[in-house]
C-alpha cells in the first residue's frame, strides 16, 4: 500500500461556490473530500496555498509526434507538458509515421505511450489505412487490439463511401469517428481564412470556411443513415455550428469540440505574415469567434481541446506559405481560458471545468479519467487562480514553442498536478516526475 497523501488548504468549485476543501488520497484513489478530513497519522501533508482544486483535466486532442517527428516533440515532452497544463488523460491522433493502422501497430504505439508518458494516454487510431483516405481499416480488429477512438486528423477524409465504410463499422462497435472536416477542392490549398480583408492585406491564398462546413453537412448525413457517433474536431465557423445545432435538434449522434485559439482569436488578430498565428482550420471572423463562444454557452459544442500541435522554432519562422500548420496549447489552455473568461464573468468557473474534464470524459466514455469523486482515480489538478503569471516558451515542457500567446498576462498557471495519486508535476521543479518512478 502506498502512503496516503493529505491535500489540505486548498479550494474547489460546489455549487458554483468556491469552498474550502481537503482531499485524502489513499493507494491511488480519492478516499474522502471535505473541509475538514480524519487522515491515517502517517499521512503526507500537503498545504496547497489556496490553491483551486479541479478534477484532472482530459484533452482529447493532442499530436505527440512520436514515432517519425520526434525533432518536433516525444510521448514524454508532450505528456510532461500535459501534467504542466493539469492534464491528467490526453487523447494522443495518429498522425505518425508509421501510423498505427494494423492491430500490431496499435499495440506497439499503446506500449510506447505506456512506457514514456506522464499522463494517461488514450491512443487513437486512423480511420483509414495509411491516413491516405482511400479504404477504412478494419474497425473490428483495431477495437479488438483496445481502440476507442478513431481519426484521420490532419486530413479530411475526401471518398463519401470510404466515410460511409468506416461509419457503418465503428457504428457495430460503438465508437466515434472523430473528423478534421475539410473539404480538399473547397479549401483550395488556402493557408488563412479567405476573408475580405487580412488574406487580401497580406496577399496569402485564402481557405473558405465552406470547406469545413460542406465536409460537415455532408458526413452529417451519413453518420445519420448508420446510427455513429459523429464528433467534429475543431469546430471554426459560425455554419459548422447551425449545421451541428440543427442535427442534434433531429436527434442525430454528433458532438464537437472547440480549441482555446478559436474562442479567444479572430482573423483580424493577424498583423503580418506571422506563421505563430497559422493553424488549420485557420482562425475564422469575428462572428465565427462570437459563433463558438455562443455554441459553447448553448451546449451545441460540447467540450473544449487544444489540438497541441508542436513544431520546431525554424520550422515556424517560414511564414504563412511554408510553415507547418498548428500551434501548442497543453501549458496555457486553463489559464488563458480561466483569464479571458472566468475573470471576465463569461464563462462560470463551473462551465470551464465541465468543457474541460466533465464533459469529454462523458462523451467518450472515459472509465479511467477521475473526477473528484470519492472512490474516482485521484487524477487532481491544483492551479494558482490568485496570482498573475506570464506565458513564456522558454519555460514550456514542450519541445514545441509555437504560440501568438507568448507574453499574455494570466491567472490559473498549474500549481500540482496529480496523476493515481502520484505527484507528476509540480510548480517550480526543473522536471516533472514519470508517473511510474
Amino acid at each position: 500500500m502506498s502512503k496516503a497523501v493529505l491535500l489540505t488548504n486548498g479550494r474547489r468549485i460546489y455549487n458554483d461556490e468556491l469552498v474550502k476543501t481537503e482531499v485524502l488520497i489513499v493507494d491511488g484513489k480519492i478516499k474522502a473530500i471535505g473541509e475538514h478530513i480524519q487522515a491515517p497519522s502517517d499521512a503526507e501533508k500537503v498545504d496547497l496555498d489556496n490553491g483551486l482544486i479541479t478534477p484532472g483535466l482530459i484533452d482529447v486532442h493532442v499530436h505527440l509526434r512520436e514515432p517519425g517527428y520526434t525533432n518536433k516533440e516525444t510521448i514524454a515532452t508532450g505528456s510532461k507538458a500535459a501534467a504542466h497544463g493539469g492534464f491528467t488523460t490526453i487523447a494522443a491522433m495518429a498522425n505518425l509515421n508509421p501510423t498505427c493502422d494494423t492491430p500490431e501497430k496499435f499495440k506497439e504505439q499503446v506500449d510506447r505511450n505506456e512506457k514514456a508518458g506522464l499522463v494517461k494516454i488514450l491512443q487513437y487510431s486512423p480511420v483509414t489505412v495509411g491516413r491516405a483516405g482511400k479504404q477504412a481499416v478494419n474497425v473490428a480488429e483495431q477495437y479488438a487490439a483496445g481502440a476507442r477512438l478513431f481519426s484521420d486528423d490532419g486530413a479530411g477524409i475526401q471518398d463519401a463511401g470510404v466515410v460511409y465504410q468506416a461509419m457503418q463499422q465503428l457504428a457495430k462497435v460503438n465508437a466515434p469517428l472523430c473528423d478534421h472536416a475539410q473539404d480538399n477542392q473547397l479549401a483550395q490549398n488556402g493557408v488563412i481564412n479567405d476573408g475580405a480583408t487580412i488574406a487580401k492585406k497580406l496577399a496569402l491564398p485564402g481557405m473558405p470556411a465552406i470547406s469545413e462546413t460542406a465536409q460537415i453537412a455532408r458526413n452529417l448525413v451519413i453518420a445519420q443513415a448508420t446510427g455513429v457517433h459523429y464528433h467534429v474536431c475543431h469546430v471554426s465557423t459560425k455554419e459548422s455550428i447551425d449545421l451541428i445545432r440543427h442535427a442534434k435538434q433531429q436527434g442525430i449522434n454528433v458532438t464537437c469540440e472547440v480549441t482555446p485559439h478559436h474562442l479567444l482569436l479572430a482573423d483580424a488578430d493577424i498583423k503580418e505574415d506571422d506563421a505563430e498565428f497559422k493553424m488549420n482550420p485557420p482562425l475564422r471572423q469575428r462572428l465565427d469567434q462570437q459563433a463558438c463562444l455562443i455554441g459553447l454557452l448553448d451546449g451545441t459544442i460540447d467540450c473544449i481541446a487544444t489540438d497541441h500541435a508542436p513544431h520546431t522554432d525554424a520550422e515556424k519562422q517560414q511564414g504563412f506559405l511554408k510553415s507547418p500548420n498548428g500551434i501548442v496549447g497543453s501549458e496555457t489552455a486553463f489559464a488563458l481560458l480561466y483569464t479571458h473568461f472566468v475573470k471576465t464573468g463569461i464563462f462560470t468557473l463551473t462551465q470551464l471545468i465541465d468543457w474541460m474534464a466533465v464533459k469529454p470524459q462523458a462523451i467518450f466514455n472515459l472509465d479511467n479519467a477521475g473526477l473528484l469523486k470519492v472512490g474516482d482515480p485521484a487524477d487532481i489538478a491544483v492551479f494558482d487562480i490568485d496570482h498573475q503569471d506570464v506565458i513564456q516558451p522558454d519555460q514550456f515542457f514542450s519541445k514545441g514553442h509555437n504560440t501568438p500567446f507568448v507574453g499574455e498576462q494570466v491567472y490559473g498557471m498549474t500549481k500540482r498536478t496529480y496523476v493515481d495519486g502520484k505527484l507528476v508535476y509540480l510548480e517550480g521543479e526543473g522536471q516533472c516526475k514519470k508517473r511510474n518512478d
